[in-house]
């Protein structure tokens, strides 16, 4: 197959497959190529290393996810109902990630590793990261993970600022100095709510961190995860 017919879209599908079969200790750079058709200089002229392809592949499952909870965070109507809707769109996605596709989502623990723990902590990348980014700098999984996370909460926080305004939901008062600019005073508030966005995912973690994964098939999950979700949301109304 000429390399020329190539496309990032065309070695990620391949490597998925791969992975499922062989799983990240094994898989290569070559097994893929071989998949493919191609030399693996092929697949390195589009993804410089199998750290750089692991991580793209975390980033396209992940992305999936994303890209599905985007529409519920971007739609009109009630914020408090969207919340809910949110919620129930992140576990769904989740559980359904790792029930329908276990050897994926095998894979992907195994790729995440210590680099999951650092990702919930942080919620974005480290200081200097974006800028080592910007440089050029190869993503890694742990990168990806903490801009899904970052992701997520931003839609959060879209969904809290748009109850606020809507008035069916409140979070605590913007800290700003009584005489601050309506600039700072904005930027409080912005911090607030994200601040809140990030509580409201960390309360609601155990349906969707990967980690809970083995307790999602569980008798009584459903009722455990609608009294949850009933708490925060009554919780953050005005």
């Amino acid at each position: 197959m000429p390399s020329e017919t190539l496309t990032p879209e065309r070695i990620l599908e391949a490597t998925e497959d791969v992975l499922r079969r062989y799983g990240p200790a094994k898989a290569t750079v070559v097994d893929v190529a071989r998949a493919l058709g191609v030399s693996h200089g092929s697949v390195y002229r589009h993804f410089p290393s199998k750290a750089a392809l692991h991580a793209a592949v975390a980033a396209r499952w992940l992305d999936r996810t994303s890209a599905v909870l985007e529409k519920v965070a971007a739609a009109e109507g009630p914020a408090d109902v969207r919340l809910r809707r949110w919620l129930a769109g992140l576990f769904d996605a989740k559980r359904h990630k790792a029930h329908d596709d276990p050897e994926m989502f095998a894979t992907y623990m195994a790729l995440i590793g210590d680099g999951a723990s650092a990702a919930r902590t942080g919620a974005a990348l480290a200081p200097g990261a974006e800028g080592a980014a910007a440089a050029g700098a190869a993503p890694t999984v742990a990168g990806v993970v903490a801009r899904h996370i970052a992701e997520l909460t931003g839609q959060l926080t879209l969904i809290l600022e748009d109850g606020v305004r809507q008035g069916v939901l409140s979070v605590p008062a913007a800290e700003a100095a009584a005489d601050a600019e309506s600039t700072a005073v904005a930027e409080a508030a912005r911090r607030s709510v994200e601040g809140v966005a990030r509580a409201v995912f960390d309360a609601t973690s155990r349906f969707h961190d990967p980690a809970f994964a083995p307790d999602w098939e569980g008798p009584g999950v459903e009722a455990e995860f609608r009294l949850v979700v009933d708490v925060v949301v009554r919780g953050l109304r005005p």
